[in-house]
């Protein structure tokens, strides 16, 4: 398949703001005799590429699952090492948002995770308010019920203190209080590993998102891949609830 290449023939075609489960990285290291933590390793660098390729064909916003609120029930040297894996990579993209111009921001309730690594995401979004154009989104510690949860708790205490009223709320103003405030829904969510369900992602955001399904492992998943559910996103309708 030919690669998809940003130009003003095809801009209309990308989707504006893709979202990724990156799911598979312990089938992919287990079927190769490797420790669980190796092909999260193996998914971080997938992500950095894919990342680079949908900036370079005018993808405006990409938003990966990288670490949901159940996650905690893995082992402590599984959390440990995807701890170790953020670090490293938000280290790493300080330099990479400078010279390549791209936003960060990590979406989730960061109040379980360690000081430290709070203050390297305090310190990545303070540095990438300065740019615009591609928005690269890592979710940690995230649960679309919870988020949900969460935006509930803040508009009811904004009740609470007189700056609102139940009557005020609307659906717009509810996306104000989620995590993802300010970012357009995603127009294209893409799951590999095979599973097809959603695992509680985005969920209120995804009301009316087109899905893609793939046996990939993640680690495996190309650029190649990534056009084919893009080739598959420009086959669909997208009516939003209208007739045909």
């Amino acid at each position: 398949m030919a690669r998809i290449s940003k130009s003003k023939n095809n801009a209309a075609e990308i989707p504006q703001h893709i979202a990724i489960i990156m799911d598979g990285n312990g089938r992919w290291a287990t079927r190769r005799a490797l420790p669980r933590n190796a092909g999260h390793a193996a998914g971080s660098e997938t992500f950095r590429r894919i990342a680079t390729y949908c900036r370079s064909i005018g993808v405006k916003y990409l938003t990966v699952f990288a670490f949901s609120t159940e996650n905690w029930k893995r082992s402590a040297e599984e959390v440990q090492g995807i701890m170790q894996l953020f670090d490293k990579y938000l280290h790493e993209a300080i330099e990479e948002m400078a010279r390549d111009q791209i936003r960060l921001r990590v979406l989730g309730d960061l109040t379980r995770i360690s000081p430290e690594l709070r203050a390297l995401i305090e310190q990545t979004d303070e540095i990438s308010q300065e740019y615009e154009g591609f928005q690269a989104n890592i979710c940690i510690n995230y649960g679309g019920r919870d988020e949900i949860v969460h935006a509930a708790r803040a508009f009811a205490r904004d009740c609470a203190d007189g700056r609102r009223t139940p009557e005020d709320l609307t659906e717009a103003m509810f996306s104000g209080y989620l995590y993802t405030e300010g970012i357009p829904d995603p127009d294209l969510i893409i799951r590999p590993s095979g599973e097809i369900r959603i695992s509680n992602f985005l969920l209120w955001q995804s009301a009316y998102s087109e899905y893609y399904f793939t046996d990939v492992l993640w680690p495996d998943f190309d650029e190649a891949e990534l056009d084919r559910a893009i080739e598959s996103y420009h086959r669909r309708e997208r009516r939003y609830g209208g007739a045909q």
